[in-house]
């Protein structure tokens, strides 16, 4: 029950990561900036006729905002110190081959959700690189299937559930994690509990790892993530994030 408990937890921290890489397209144009004073619907007078792009359907957002802001001090003191602490440290030839175990392992929820959404080619091409970088490229340290054309998909149960008509339900910014949604959330934790009963890399018997193991993959994965909070330059950021990780989101269910 414990190790399910702390799999859970690391999982809604780690698959939120890639939530937020969703929102690495945002431009950081400048240092760290104040939280806006004002909401974007408070000062922009939208014309009639024109779709909202900023609104979501966002009921909690007071409780999100002050998430948003602890996710933003968290992120500035203590998750991003770590990060370059463990970037300093490690060579970046190191750096990859770490990179490419996590992706490598975590080839098994796109698998599952490409087959269960019935994408046979995203499942063929998965279960191919699968095999292939972990025998040849030994236990997914190298990644030789991208230079053969099998390049990396992405899915996971959000997706498997966008794709059979779930809606998204209402925004949430989960704490430490970041932005997602009542529907995504629910399906990172069943990834996770998916995860935690394949169990690849036996946790079972192998139980002192299992910490370290998710540990280090939030720290690869931060790595890997530009965004910085309030580095956008936008007083109205937290809409942005939120219209931006909606769409990205839509756009994944879609693909």
């Amino acid at each position: 029950m414990a190790k399910t408990k702390r799999t859970l937890l690391a999982a809604l921290l780690l698959s939120a990561l890639s939530l937020l890489a969703g929102c690495s397209t945002v431009p950081v144009t400048g240092p760290d900036s104040q939280a806006p004073l004002r909401r974007y619907e408070e000062v922009v007078k939208i014309p009639p006729g024109q779709p909202p792009m900023l609104l979501m359907n966002d009921p909690m957002e007071g409780f999100n905002r002050g998430t948003y802001r602890f996710n933003y001090y968290f992120d500035k003191y203590l998750f991003l110190p770590v990060v370059k602490g463990y970037a300093f440290i490690m060579p970046d030839y190191a750096e990859q081959r770490v990179s490419n175990f996590y992706d490598n392992i975590y080839e098994i929820g796109t698998f599952t959700n490409s087959l269960l959404q019935f994408k046979l080619k995203k499942t063929g091409i998965t279960a191919a690189r699968f095999v292939v970088n972990s025998t040849v490229g030994i236990a997914g340290l190298w990644d030789p299937a991208t230079s053969w054309g099998l390049l990396r998909q992405e899915e996971d149960f959000g997706q498997t559930l966008g794709h059979y008509g779930v809606g998204t339900g209402a925004y949430v910014v989960l704490p430490v994690a970041g932005p997602s949604n009542i529907r995504d959330t629910a399906g990172l934790v069943v990834d996770a509990v998916a995860f935690n009963a394949i169990d690849p890399l036996n946790f079972d018997h192998n139980e002192p790892y299992e910490v370290p193991f998710n540990i280090m993959y939030a720290v690869d994965k931060r790595k890997r993530i530009p965004f910085r909070y309030h580095g956008t330059g936008s007083p109205f950021e937290y809409e942005l994030v939120r219209m931006l990780n909606t769409q990205f989101r839509q756009f994944e269910v879609e693909d």
